[in-house]
């Protein structure tokens, strides 16, 4: 296709596709001659993925280049690969090491994944930003008195553990690894503001039998 059809069938502007060219986020076009180039369905693929990150995620254009430099690295295996794109995802600062909530919050997410039997996540936990991101928010509840250790935590886990491993199948369901990637990252964007409102969905409705609706 031409890039007015890849234009017409994303539904991102021809300026814009030629500023995602310019800056890397979308591989180059076949050329057929000097001032034409011709697109495929891997790039209309790969061009929502750029608008899930940027327009839907806010992602900036340097942290989005950089998850996709790692989904097309094929020199990762699958887990590797993708992790690295995830992590390259915006995450939360570094905490404070020396916060008494932060120690004791790094305290009770390690004995969780402890008793989870979580061993990936805990050899992983030093360079994870995922734990890292755990952490900070443990120690968030923790400093406003909602102390929240591994016992309970640990359902909560088993349950989303579930959840990673639905989504895991229907990864599977695409063909190629690059897809795979693609797919997780686009999840991670697009899929966890739905587990959040399915959750308050779930609240309201528990609420409501449990207290009934005054």
């Amino acid at each position: 296709m031409r890039l007015a059809e890849l234009s017409e069938r994303s539904g991102v502007s021809t300026a814009t596709i030629k500023y995602y060219l310019r800056e890397g986020l979308l591989p180059p076009g076949r050329r057929v001659n000097a001032t034409t180039a011709d697109y495929d369905e891997e790039h209309l693929r790969r061009l929502r993925l750029v608008r899930a990150l940027i327009q839907v995620g806010g992602i900036p254009v340097a942290r989005a280049r950089e998850v996709l430099s790692h989904i097309d690295d094929d020199s990762l295996g699958r887990t590797i690969r993708l992790g690295a794109a995830l992590w390259a995802l915006p995450q939360d600062p570094e905490p404070d090491e020396e916060d008494p909530d932060v120690v004791a919050a790094r305290a009770e997410v390690d004995r969780l994944l402890e008793t989870l039997g979580w061993e990936t996540s805990r050899e992983m936990a030093p360079l994870s930003p995922v734990h890292r991101s755990l952490v900070v928010a443990v120690a968030a509840l923790r400093r406003l008195g909602y102390p929240w250790d591994a016992e309970l935590m640990a359902p909560y886990a088993r349950l989303m553990h579930q959840v990673a491993s639905r989504q895991l199948d229907f990864m599977e369901t695409y063909d190629s690894l690059k897809e795979q990637v693609e797919m997780a990252v686009a999840s991670a964007v697009l899929f966890e503001p739905v587990l959040r409102a399915l959750h308050r969905l779930a609240q309201e409705e528990e609420s409501a039998r449990r207290y009934g609706i005054e």
